[in-house]
Formats: structure tokens, C-alpha cells, sequence
């Protein structure tokens, strides 16, 4: 009984103290997306860059209106960004909601030392591009969960 009891008052006083990250949500006028409230987000030209302060990596989100660009060549696009010799079976497509098909690839850059995260959503002529690039050495234990959890966040407003 006494060992139960001991357990309930560990796991009461663990839940109790455990840290959540306090967040803050970015905003703009087609998505927005959840990030640490330690982090920074600096906006240039349209290109949102969204990073702890140590920049050890970014979360990064580009749009793209009016931009013909045929599902066809989505794939070789996004391999084209990461400047990738890797087969087009290696990204993930499936239909994405409010009518938008969703495309993710995992892409590791040797020479930079860099993983990266990329997911594009497109729909019609509007196109999304949201990735992580995280230091290879950072990318394991918390910052590959918060991340994660800021990329996983990503929601488009039409």
C-alpha cells in the first residue's frame, strides 16, 4: 500500500511541475502557426524564418500565389530546393485538408551537416513551402520535439 501511494504522490508532484513551453502564435494573413515564446520570427520579403535564439536551425514558411506550377512537377521541385540527386519515391503525397495536396520529404545535407524537414501544400495556383532545417548535433531529444511541434502547427486560414 505504501508503495502505491508513494507512486501516486511521484506522479501527482512529476505532472504537477512539468514545464510546458509557453507559445505564442505567429499570424499571418493565409496561415499561421504556433512557436516557443522564447523564439524570434523575422519576416523578409514575404520568406518567414521562425528560430530559437541560439539559431541552431529554423523553421521556415514561403507562399507562392498565382504560381502555375503543375502537380506533375511538384515532386522534382521540391528536389530541386534541397538541390537533391534522391529519387522522386522518396517524398510523401497524400490530399490534404481544405482541398490542398501535401507533399513531405526528409532530406539530410552532408556537406552542411543540416536535416531538413520540407513539407509543400498546393492547391490550384497557391503553393505553401513550410521546413525545418536543424543542425545535425541539435537534432534529437527536445529541439527535434519542439520543432516538430512548431512545423506540426502549420495551419493554412482559406
Amino acid at each position: 500500500m505504501k508503495k502505491i501511494i508513494f507512486l501516486f504522490v511521484f506522479l501527482f508532484h512529476f505532472c504537477g511541475f512539468a514545464q510546458k513551453t509557453d507559445t505564442q502564435v505567429y499570424e499571418s494573413e493565409n496561415y499561421s502557426i504556433t512557436m516557443p515564446n522564447t523564439w524570434k520570427a523575422t519576416n523578409d520579403e514575404g520568406i518567414v524564418n521562425i528560430f530559437p535564439t541560439n539559431q541552431i536551425g529554423a523553421v521556415t514558411i514561403s507562399e507562392y500565389h498565382d504560381l502555375a506550377l503543375p502537380k506533375t512537377e511538384i515532386k522534382k521541385f521540391i528536389l530541386a530546393l534541397h538541390d537533391s540527386s534522391d529519387d522522386e519515391d522518396k517524398i510523401k503525397s497524400s490530399g490534404g485538408k481544405k482541398g490542398f495536396n501535401q507533399y513531405v520529404y526528409e532530406y539530410f545535407d552532408e556537406k552542411e551537416n543540416l536535416f531538413w524537414l520540407t513539407k509543400v501544400f498546393q492547391k490550384d495556383k497557391e503553393l505553401y513551402i513550410v521546413s525545418i532545417n536543424c543542425q545535425q548535433k541539435y537534432w534529437n531529444g527536445n529541439y527535434m520535439k519542439v520543432f516538430n511541434e512548431t512545423f506540426d502547427s502549420f495551419k493554412i486560414k482559406k
